[in-house]
């Protein structure tokens, strides 16, 4: 059995959604102005290591046991993307 949600709620998802899209489409803005993509890779904290995270697939590419390493492996994989989409063109 599913209850309905209160009026108030509903109205606050679609506020928040509409946030949500105004905000990508700020933050691509953004990307082309400084002539930047967005991010293809983000570091995510998972305990005690952190993972190397493909954002559009949300697929977990490797860990690191210290940020900065992951943060050198996030940029490793950007250039590897970026040398990959360089290549196609």
């Amino acid at each position: 059995m599913q209850t309905a949600m209160h009026p108030a709620f509903q109205q606050k998802i679609a506020v928040l959604a509409a946030l949500l899209e105004r905000s990508k489409a700020v933050r691509a803005e953004a990307h082309a102005k400084v002539g930047h993509s967005a991010p293809l890779f983000q570091a995510v904290s998972n305990g005690s290591t952190w993972d190397v995270i493909e954002i559009a697939t949300g697929a977990t590419k490797g860990f690191a046991y210290k940020y900065p390493a992951a943060m050198q492996f996030v940029d490793a994989m950007e250039a590897a993307a970026t040398r990959k989409l360089v290549g196609r063109q």
